[in-house]
């Protein structure tokens, strides 16, 4: 799934903006034929949560539809044409002009339709229903009605068209895939391509790779559908957390000594992989310092924000951050690319948070994982950022998890046998699912939510823990999450829990028993900044107040703590050449 590019041959547009909106709460809009069209609406901003875009309605789920007219460019005659969503959440159905074009389940990662035959050059309508209301079938599956609304996971559900719709025209014949693998030979970079097109006999591959005052050409006849060349790069500058070096990488399709297709994509330069109980990067240790997060904002809830990304990635850096974990679903395509524009290491999850191995719903649940980590690996293979997938996030504890997960490691593995895989545990979790994982990511709260207060017990528990893991897999460990809820402003003495004194004494103390344990590569503070929850009553304002920055971004304490722990003291595995 290559991303739109605009060139001489590929064009999109931007459908962003604002579109027709409404509520169906009574589930009556195919039955009243809106697919058609719809005049009863209000305007809505795209990309963006609908949630808090009114006065009203906040904690509807869905159904509900978006419609938008727009007309087809008059110079993409002769071009396939596509509709592409970033991101829907949860279920999406799309109609053209009436006609249903396709569906689609799960947010967070991308799909789209070739609407060649169905766009019309005037006057287009897109009408597009979402529905977010939460079911154990699911993935993320409902939850108990402890919370409102009844999630299973400890985010808001925001719901709704969350990241840009793109309109893009490519040749109707040419290129439509192109895979990256790279490894290193002493001072060689060398770089594996994989280019899919469709059936082109007697056309020909260009491939282009420039950078750093090289440049390299390679020319391969199109035999079949999928091309493998390989590129060697003499003193190649590998890419990595302190000079994170892109090239240039452009792949042109010729056919009668014409160009018909072309795509560039950056290409970083780098291996990674497990070795004993480290994490090699370009055959170095790492140890990775950061965050679990979340895509969430006033307002926008999880939509598409620029600005947003731009000041998240300036506040790892100021802190001294060197990597985060997509917690818990994928990020947008621009937050990926970032990554690697600025040496940021990524652990990338899939939307598998809070599984419960329920009998009912396993085959279902497993089936949607497995679109899930397809569709993932599919749009990030290619992001020198991303050195680890991570299968689920907290799964529940069942007998059934071992066999479920080991098929979903057959997959990715199949699909990608290039990065580490890992499935982030939950306190109280048997481990089972622990015997198939290259790293062990585990998400510990220990004086939180049990013993609460005592932060010197809870490091003593830990300790014996990690050791007990390690003892029994002897694989890698990393504390994936672990933090305190801290309400800005409030203060004591001695350090109570909820205040800033105590989140920084917590975060210190668990990055000391990190740092003493050999086998740790990594510290990952529960959250960067607080965010947007169901309501309940642990969740004050309905607001998950771990994070050591609020949710408009202003830093508590604890920042100031790992800015001088991460910044200016440097990791016992500090990544460096």
């Amino acid at each position: 799934m290559l991303y739109p590019q605009r060139n001489k041959y590929r064009h999109f547009v931007d459908l962003s903006g604002f579109w027709d909106f409404r509520f169906d709460p009574d589930d009556k809009g195919i039955g009243e034929n809106w697919t058609t069209g719809f005049n009863i609406s209000r305007p809505i901003a795209v990309p963006a949560s609908w949630n808090d875009q009114f006065a009203d309605d906040r904690d509807f789920l869905g159904p509900a539809w978006y419609q938008l007219k727009f007309k087809k460019p008059s110079d993409w005659k002769k071009k396939k044409i596509i509709i592409r969503f970033g991101s829907v959440n949860y279920l999406s159905e799309v109609w053209l002009n009436g006609e249903l074009v396709g569906q689609h389940e799960g947010g967070h990662l991308p799909f789209e339709y070739d609407i060649s035959n169905k766009i019309v050059l005037e006057d287009n309508l897109l009408v597009v229903r979402v529905d977010g209301r939460l079911s154990e079938e699911h993935v993320p599956p409902k939850g108990r009605p402890m919370n409102y609304p009844q999630t299973n996971f400890d985010f808001y559900p925001f719901c709704g068209i969350h990241r840009p719709v793109l309109l893009y025209a490519i040749p109707t014949e040419g290129l439509r895939d192109i895979t990256v693998r790279t490894s290193i030979i002493e001072t060689t970079g060398i770089i594996k391509v994989s280019i899919e097109t469709d059936s082109l006999k007697g056309a020909y591959v260009n491939l282009s790779l420039k950078g750093f005052g090289k440049e390299l050409n390679y020319t391969s006849k199109i035999d079949e559908k999928i091309q493998k060349i390989t590129l060697e790069v003499k003193n190649a500058k590998f890419w990595n957390t302190e000079t994170p070096n892109l090239y240039d990488l452009t792949v042109d399709i010729v056919k009668e000594d014409l160009i018909i297709d072309s795509y560039s994509l950056k290409v970083g330069v780098r291996t990674i992989e497990v070795k004993g109980d480290k994490l090699l990067l370009n055959g170095k240790s790492v140890y990775l310092t950061g965050f679990g997060r979340h895509e969430d904002f006033p307002i926008t809830g999880r939509g598409y924000i620029p600005a947003v990304i731009i000041k998240d990635y300036s506040l790892m850096n100021w802190i001294g951050a060197n990597s985060f974990r997509t917690s818990h679903y994928p990020y947008s395509e621009q937050m990926m690319d970032l990554a690697d524009r600025l040496g940021f290491l990524v652990i990338d999850e899939i939307p598998a948070v809070g599984l419960t191995f329920n009998k009912n719903v396993i085959a279902r649940h497993l089936e949607l994982c497995t679109q899930y980590i397809e569709e993932l690996i599919k749009r990030d293979k290619n992001h020198p950022s991303v050195i680890m997938w991570s299968l689920a996030n907290e799964p529940h504890s069942s007998l059934k998890s071992g066999e479920f997960f080991k098929a979903l490691y057959d997959k990715a593995r199949k699909l990608d046998n290039s990065r580490p895989i890992t499935i982030v545990n939950m306190m109280g979790v048997r481990d089972k699912a622990f015997e198939i994982c290259d790293v062990l990511c585990i998400n510990r709260y220990y004086g939180w939510y049990m013993q609460p207060g005592s932060v010197n017990e809870a490091c003593e528990i830990l300790s014996k823990e990690v050791d007990s893991l390690y003892e029994k897999h002897r694989k890698p460990i990393i504390i994936s999450e672990f933090g305190a809820d801290t309400i800005p402003g409030w203060h004591s003495q001695p350090p109570e829990m909820f205040s800033e004194e105590y989140q920084v004494e917590f975060i210190k103390k668990y990055i000391e028993i990190c740092r003493s344990k050999p086998y740790i590569i990594g510290e990952h503070v529960w959250n960067l900044c607080d965010f947007k929850t169901s309501q309940g009553i642990t969740r004050m304002g309905g607001i998950n107040y771990k994070g050591v920055f609020t949710r408009d971004r202003r830093p508590k304490m604890a920042a100031h703590l790992l800015r001088k722990l991460w910044k200016f003291q440097n990791p016992k595995f500090k990544y460096s050449y």
